[in-house]
């Protein structure tokens, strides 16, 4: 007898579970059909998010439940859980070794510039650990990683295809141009401006092509991110509700990241969307 994995003998079973959904919603008629598309996007949609979602609730339940003075402290226990859950979605098949291979790449890109932000007083980290570098303690960098998961998981999820796509090299550029301005706007001119623009050329006639079950749907890319920025800006506010980092302006008591936060969010999407477009893109083909 065939011994399936965890993950595989889950996909089969929400497979089957599917089919029932389809031969529903062909009864049902043109609003069940759209219903059961529309519940299909929203399961994909938390599958991709399974990383990040795991993280943003680690950060909810470790600030409600975890203890006060424990030996093990709570920033620690967040970097070896987000340790775990990458080994468990390995082991499961719910996540591919390609899609881990980036999420340690941008671990590391987040790690270095947190590294450097919290330095000169961008944020800051209040708690105490001993699995940190610097002021920064390791389980941030599983925060950037998980935009990494999400674009890697939804690339392969969605079976993303691009009509007038920029070249690679093109984005890289821009992805480069953007990391080094993180730092260089503290001591030069802030480029941001001229970033957003350069976004806007390179990807303004771009279309991202996703397919939620046999059919494709198209939407502009450069809205795509707009939209993923919105979460993630979403789930800064619950990371520093939790007090996992502050801005200096909540050092006396949090309020709302402010929604300018979102252009920096945005242009984070961009390196994230380029170094998953390096991996992932090689994997499932561009159609131009």
């Amino acid at each position: 007898m065939e011994r399936l994995g965890a993950g595989e003998a889950l996909m089969r079973g929400m497979a089957r579970l599917d089919a029932r959904a389809e031969r529903w919603a062909l009864r049902g008629g043109g609003w069940a059909v759209a219903l059961h598309e529309f519940v299909c996007f929203g399961v994909k949609q938390a599958s991709a998010c399974l990383f990040g979602g795991c993280m943003v609730a680690l950060l909810v339940l470790t600030w409600a439940f975890y203890p006060q003075g424990a030996w093990l402290a709570r920033y620690d226990f967040l970097t070896l859980a987000a340790l775990a859950i990458q080994g468990a979605l390995i082991l499961l098949g719910l996540e591919s070794r390609e899609e881990a291979w980036v999420i340690l790449l941008f671990h590391l890109v987040g790690t270095a510039m947190e590294v450097f932000k919290t330095a000169v007083g961008s944020w800051a980290y209040p708690e105490a650990s001993l699995l940190r570098i610097g002021g920064v303690p390791l389980f941030t960098g599983f925060m950037y990683a998980s935009v990494g998961s999400y674009i890697a998981r939804a690339w392969r999820l969605f079976d993303f295809r691009f009509v007038r796509h920029p070249s690679f090299g093109a984005t890289a550029w821009l992805a480069l141009a953007i990391y080094l301005n993180f730092f260089a706007h503290h001591y030069l001119p802030d480029a941001r401006l001229l970033l957003f623009a350069a976004v806007a050329i390179l990807f303004g006639r771009t279309w991202i092509l996703f397919r939620v079950r046999d059919a494709y749907r198209r939407m502009p890319l450069l809205l795509g991110f707009v939209l993923v920025a919105g979460f993630i800006w979403l789930a800064e506010n619950v990371g520093t509700f939790t007090a996992a980092w502050r801005y200096p302006a909540q050092r006396h008591g949090w309020s709302m990241v402010p929604l300018g936060k979102l252009g920096a969010w945005l242009l984070l999407m961009i390196i994230s969307y380029v170094m998953v477009s390096a991996v992932a893109g090689r994997r499932l083909g561009k159609g131009r």
